[in-house]
Order: C-alpha cells, then sequence, then structure tokens
C-alpha cells in the first residue's frame, strides 16, 4: 500500500512536470513587428561648353580633339606671322545650363605640330568674361597654362566654373590664348596647336 502511495506520487511529480514543461513551452511564443525604410537616388548632369565669338555667343560642345573649336588669333597686317609677333585669340567656357554641380578647369595638354611647332611659344590667361583679349587684358590675367613651343605645357592656375541654375547657364570665363613666334621663325612653314583643358565637377 505504502508502495502504491509512493508510486502515485511519482506519477503525479511526472505528470505535473510534464504540464509544467508544455506551459513553459506557451510562454515562449515571441511577439514581433518590422520597419522597412528606402531610399531614392538621382544622378545630376554635368556637360561642359565652349564658344569662339563672344561670352553671349553661340556656345557648343569641342569634346573631341577632331571637333576642336577653331581659335580666331587676331593677325598682324601681313596676315603671316614674322620673329617677334604676338597674336591673342579668346575662347569662352561654360557649365550647360543642366549642369548640377560647379567644376574646376585645368589645362590637360597640348599637342603641336608643324615644322615652326617648336618656334612658336605661348600663354593662356584667364580674364574677364567680358574683356578684350589682348596685352591689357592678360597683364591682369591669370596665367592657366604656358609652353616654351607648342609640343610643351606647363599648367598654371585653375579656372573655377559655376553650374547652371533653372534654364540658364553657368557663368562664363573667358581664356585668352596669347602665341607668340620666336627668332628661329621658319618663312613659310606653318605649324598648329590642339590645347585639351578638363572640367572636373566639385
Amino acid at each position: 500500500m505504502a508502495e502504491n502511495t509512493k508510486r502515485r506520487k511519482v506519477l503525479a511529480l511526472l505528470a505535473g512536470g510534464l504540464v509544467l514543461g508544455v506551459g513553459t513551452a506557451i510562454t515562449l511564443a515571441a511577439w514581433n513587428g518590422s520597419e522597412f525604410a528606402t531610399g531614392n537616388f538621382a544622378a545630376g548632369s554635368f556637360n561642359l561648353e565652349g564658344a569662339t565669338d563672344s561670352a553671349t555667343g553661340t556656345y557648343t560642345d569641342h569634346d573631341t580633339a577632331g571637333g576642336a573649336a577653331g581659335l580666331e588669333f587676331t593677325l598682324p597686317l601681313s596676315e603671316n606671322m614674322t620673329p617677334t609677333d604676338v597674336v591673342y585669340a579668346p575662347f569662352w567656357v561654360r557649365l550647360d545650363a543642366a549642369t548640377t554641380s560647379p567644376a574646376t578647369l585645368t589645362a590637360v595638354t597640348i599637342d603641336g605640330t608643324g615644322t615652326n611647332a617648336a618656334n612658336l611659344s605661348y600663354e593662356v590667361f584667364e580674364i574677364e568674361a567680358a574683356a578684350t583679349c589682348d596685352a591689357t587684358a592678360v597683364d591682369s590675367g591669370t596665367l592657366v597654362a604656358s609652353g616654351a613651343d607648342l609640343t610643351s605645357l606647363t599648367a598654371g592656375d585653375s579656372v573655377g566654373l559655376t553650374e547652371g541654375a533653372d534654364a540658364d547657364a553657368g557663368a562664363p570665363a573667358q581664356l585668352c590664348f596669347v602665341v607668340t613666334a620666336g627668332a628661329d621663325l621658319e618663312q613659310g612653314e606653318v605649324a598648329s596647336a590642339t590645347w585639351q583643358f578638363t572640367a572636373e565637377s566639385n
């Protein structure tokens, strides 16, 4: 009898243990919730363009050597250069209306060809956008690039360009090219040069 009572107690404890186990499993059910976040990212636009006629003239893209803008140099009275002659040509650059960030313009390379490429030196200055590209303007200008001939380039200061706003392009900057004939300029020979400038967004 006592043994049966003991057995009942053991069974009752086991049963109680089983009930307790089921109760513990039920209380482990988790409450949870979620939060989600999303973001949209749009890239801006960037385009450099140039003009040879004026600060408010006809701007187009000249983004390859083959499509380089033809600079219009002021020629001496003879229409041909002789030793010590100096000629000037203006070129305006700006960021177009769709450009969304300012930029820094720097001189990158020059490619000079022809017999007299070694006998012509040059300087490029940033001058006021509305100024006349001549000796007076470059005296107060900022040197952007120079070379002892048409095959070498020493970069000078960079040029700051402002971004476009609404339907308006950024403010134009004028580059004034100054080419000087050396004492060894050869008669009847020619030379040509192509300068490359690169604008990098800030």
